[in-house]
C-alpha cells in the first residue's frame, strides 16, 4: 500500500505557484511503513493546518525556525488518528486516538512522541479546534494581545487580516479585556458583516472599499491605542498615521508583503518617534512556558460562549493544499482555513468521530 506526500519542489521567485510537479511543490508515492518502530507511531492525517508563516518557511534565512529543505515533505501541522503504535509507545498511545501532529503535507507520517500531542476537547469544543482556536493560531492572538497589546477599558483596539483565524480571536479577546472599541479590517462586506454581527466587533471595515482610509478615521475618533497587525504594508501605515500617544503595535504578520518581491515599509513611520508608539514583533513560541494556563482560559472563554470561531475547510484532498495556500494569500478564508485530507468517514472505530 503507498500514500501520497507533497515535498517542495521549486523556491518561488514571489508567489507561490500551486502548479503540481512543475511549480513550487510536486507530488511523491512512497510505500506506507509494514514495521513500525519501537520509538514511533503511524498517523493518518485527517486535515492540514495552512498558516500564512509557511511562505517564510520556504526562503526566509534569518527567522525563527530553518527554511524547508528542497526535496523535502512540505512543512506542517494536522489532526490526525493513530493508526499503529511502536511497542515502546503503548503505554502512551492508543490505536484510534485522535492527535495534534507535526505531520507535514502527506497522508500519512511516522512519527516520534514529541512530534504528537493527544487532543483534548473542552466543553463546547470539537478536535479540529487544537489546530485553531485550543492550538497555535488561538495562542498567537492570545500571547500577542494578552502580553503585547495589554488592552485596557477605554482603549480602542486595531485588528488587521480580523476575518482570518489570528485576527478574529484576538479582535474578541480584546473584548472580553473590555476594551472600548474593537475595529476590524477584512476584505470583503461579507467579512466585515461577519466580524460586527457574530463576533461583536463594533466595527468594521473592508480594506478594498476605494474610501477605507477615511472610514478608518471615522472608526477611531479616539485614535488607535493597540493595533494587532496580521497583513503589514498600507494598512499598517494607515494605523501608524492613527497612533495614539503611548499605543503598542503588535506586530503578528504581514501577509500582504510575503508573496512581493520588493516588501512595502510604512512611511508614516515619525508618528513612532511623535506619540512614542511601541512597536513589538513576536512569535508564539516565545511564550512557549505559558501555553498551559493560556489554553486553559482560552477553553473556559469557549465554553462560556465569549469565544467564537470559524473554521474554512477545503475539501480537496492532499493535492488541494497547495492551491488552498495560495488562496489563503488572496484572503478566500473565513476564519481558519484547513485542507481535508481524508474524511473522518474514513476513520477507525468509535473514537473516529470528529
Amino acid at each position: 500500500m503507498s500514500y501520497k506526500q507533497i515535498l517542495y519542489n521549486k523556491a518561488p521567485k514571489a508567489a507561490i505557484d500551486p502548479t503540481l510537479n512543475s511549480g513550487t511543490f510536486r507530488v511523491n508515492t512512497v510505500p506506507r511503513p509494514t514495521d513500525v518502530p519501537a520509538d514511533k507511531i503511524l498517523v493518518r492525517v485527517h486535515y492540514l493546518s495552512l498558516d500564512p508563516a509557511m511562505r517564510q518557511w520556504l526562503t526566509a534565512k534569518r527567522s525563527y525556525i530553518a527554511p524547508v529543505e528542497l526535496g523535502a515533505v512540505m512543512r506542517g501541522q494536522g489532526i490526525a488518528q493513530v493508526i499503529e503504535v511502536g511497542t515502546e509507545l503503548s503505554s502512551k498511545f492508543k490505536t484510534g486516538e485522535w492527535v495534534v501532529a507535526s505531520s507535514g503535507w502527506q497522508e500519512y507520517a511516522l512519527l516520534g512522541a514529541k512530534e504528537v500531542e493527544k487532543v483534548s476537547i473542552p466543553a463546547g469544543g470539537r478536535p479540529t479546534d487544537a489546530m485553531s482556536v485550543l492550538g497555535m493560531t488561538g495562542l498567537t492572538a492570545y500571547f500577542g494581545m494578552m502580553e503585547i497589546g495589554q488592552p485596557n477599558a477605554g482603549d480602542t483596539v486595531v485588528v488587521s487580516g480580523a476575518a482570518g483565524a489570528t485576527g478574529s480571536i484576538a479582535g474578541q479577546i480584546a473584548k472580553i479585556q473590555g476594551a472600548k472599541r474593537v475595529v476590524g479590517l477584512a476584505g470583503s462586506a461579507e467579512k466585515c458583516e461577519f466580524l460586527v454581527k457574530e463576533l461583536g466587533f463594533d466595527a468594521a471595515i473592508n480594506y478594498k472599499d476605494p474610501q477605507w482610509k477615511k472610514q478608518l478615521k471615522e472608526a477611531t475618533p479616539e485614535y488607535i491605542d493597540v493595533f494587532f497587525d496580521n497583513t503589514g504594508g498600507e494598512i499598517l501605515d494607515a494605523c501608524l498615521a492613527r497612533a495614539a500617544r503611548d499605543s503598542r503595535f503588535v506586530i503578528c504578520g504581514a501577509i500582504s508583503q510575503y508573496n512581493v518581491a520588493k516588501p512595502q515599509g510604512p512611511t508614516s513611520f515619525m508618528m513612532v518617534i511623535s506619540q512614542r508608539v511601541t512597536i513589538k514583533g513576536f512569535i508564539v513560541f516565545d511564550y512557549a512556558k505559558k501555553y498551559a494556563s493560556a489554553l486553559q482560559e482560552l477553553a473556559s472563554w469557549l465554553s462560556q460562549g465569549k469565544l467564537k470561531r470559524k473554521e474554512h475547510i477545503v475539501k480537496e484532498g492532499l493535492e488541494g493544499a497547495p492551491q488552498a495556500l495560495v488562496d489563503l494569500y488572496a484572503g478566500v478564508n473565513t476564519g481558519k482555513m484547513m485542507v481535508e485530507v481524508a474524511p473522518t468517514s474514513e476513520a477507525l472505530g468509535p473514537k473516529a468521530k470528529l
